[in-house]
């Protein structure tokens, strides 16, 4: 009965259901055989999501390039079937890291592109070749398996922190700004007719002032991710956490800088985009933050952190941003040289500001030849930083205003910049003598939160 009524259906149909069905059967036997291990979930749903929006952009290059083509259907997206859409994100975002977690990357990778070369020729009529598509392959090996398939493995393993935190961030930006609006496009027929028409209709130097602004509005949601990685070491993943209680660079002035950041931007983009569609989204990303979110994170943290996690959200609240920075009991220290003329109007300049929690020491304090620039130690048990994160790192203890410089000073390829600059002005490392000074005494820091309020 069952190859009666599909020797009915046009072939067409069987091939996309084939599409969907089978890989879902395959990832569901793998996953019974497979059981539950430790980290496994984090990395398959990572890699699956990293698909979604990554595949619908690849659709969208083909609509441009026409590697392939579908035969028509009236559920499509980006000109893609569902059954298409759904069966590849399954294929090359779930199964690779459900099926082969510990197998070779390139080999894993291999494997699943052979599949593809094997496969696509035999779904004709629902997919027609086009000359290039080949080129349309490598391109889809780029775009989506590999780097689902890093960030997976990455997860499982517990490896390439950084670049695993820099993807999750990269996979947040290509959700919100990219994947929202061309669902709300597809999804509301009267979005569809101007799509991303107000943002790019508008005069250039409009529009770079305008995306230079939502770029600040996502800089504290940023620096929060890069908190996690440098002084929790984890990612903003609900189940590849900190393992430390993070109270350090944004955390000193709001306890949850990733939603208000990210709520922000949302509301931001829907006006440059002019589509309400997208501002209710920012609104249901409050609702869910405030209620289940906020719930789930403070039950989590008052049991893995105790009285350190309420005494924070004590003084620290989770949208309200503070002025002033929150401050530990045990003050971060500056190291400073004070034989250097520049390096001690730098102290100077801070010491006018009233830094709150950060003694600021002569750097000739330290064991000859171990300092060579400024160094900031946050007396944490985490390494310390000197040069120009040094630098940014002290101005997170003045005030909110120079704390969101410092975020800005400390973004990768600008701090590098501007070191570069610096070195280059003369102000580059030296061999500092270890002296006894006492001309210049450790600077008082401010008083513990235990003893300040909101």
């Amino acid at each position: 009965m069952i190859r009666e009524f599909a020797a009915s259906m046009p072939q067409d149909s069987v091939v996309r259901l084939s599409a969907l069905y089978l890989p879902l059967l395959v990832t569901l036997i793998v996953g019974i055989l497979r059981g539950r291990q430790a980290r496994l979930f984090p990395a398959v749903l990572l890699a699956t999501i990293w698909t979604v929006p990554t595949l619908e952009g690849l659709a969208r290059l083909n609509q441009h390039f026409l590697w392939w083509s579908f035969s028509p259907s009236a559920a499509n997206l980006a000109g893609m079937p569902l059954e298409f859409y759904f069966g590849w994100v399954v294929l090359w975002g779930t199964l690779p890291t459900l099926a082969f977690p510990r197998q070779p990357l390139w080999l894993v990778t291999a494997l699943f592109v052979a599949l593809d070369l094997a496969a696509i020729p035999l779904c004709a009529p629902a997919i027609r070749l086009g000359p290039q598509w080949l080129t349309g392959e490598a391109g889809a090996l780029l775009l989506v398996l590999v780097p689902a398939l890093c960030l997976g493995r990455w997860t499982l393993t517990n490896r390439r922190l950084p670049l695993r935190a820099a993807l999750q961030m990269l996979l947040s930006g290509l959700l919100f700004l990219y994947f929202l609006p061309e669902l709300a496009f597809t999804l509301r027929p009267d979005q569809a007719s101007q799509g991303w028409q107000p943002l790019l209709a508008m005069e250039p130097a409009l529009r770079q002032i305008l995306l230079q602004l939502v770029f600040l509005l996502a800089l504290p949601g940023i620096s929060a991710v890069m908190e996690f990685v440098q002084r929790g070491h984890g990612t903003p993943i609900p189940y590849d956490p900190p393992q430390r209680l993070v109270t350090s660079g944004i955390y000193r002035y709001c306890a949850n800088p990733m939603q208000l950041s990210c709520t922000l931007v949302m509301l931001a983009w829907a006006a440059l985009l002019r589509s309400p569609w997208l501002a209710a989204a920012a609104l249901v990303v409050v609702a869910y933050s405030a209620g289940l979110a906020n719930w789930d994170e403070a039950e989590d943290m008052a049991v893995r952190f105790g009285e350190a996690w309420q005494h924070y959200r004590a003084h620290v609240r989770a949208w309200q941003l503070r002025w002033t920075p929150y401050t530990t009991a045990k003050p971060a220290r500056l190291y400073i040289a004070s034989t250097c003329g520049p390096c001690s109007e730098i102290r100077q300049w801070l010491e006018a500001r009233d830094p709150h929690g950060l003694e600021i020491l002569p750097a000739e304090s330290l064991p000859a030849g171990s300092i060579q620039r400024m160094r900031y130690d946050p007396c944490d048990g985490t390494p310390f930083e000197q040069g120009i994160p040094a630098m940014a790192r002290a101005l997170e203890h003045l005030s909110l205003g120079w704390a969101l410089v410092g975020f800005l000073m400390r973004l990768p390829i600008l701090c590098k910049g501007i070191q570069l600059v610096m070195d280059a002005s003369g102000l580059g490392p030296r061999s500092i003598p270890a002296t006894t000074c006492k001309e210049f005494p450790p600077a008082t820091p401010k008083e513990a939160p235990l003893l300040s309020a909101d």
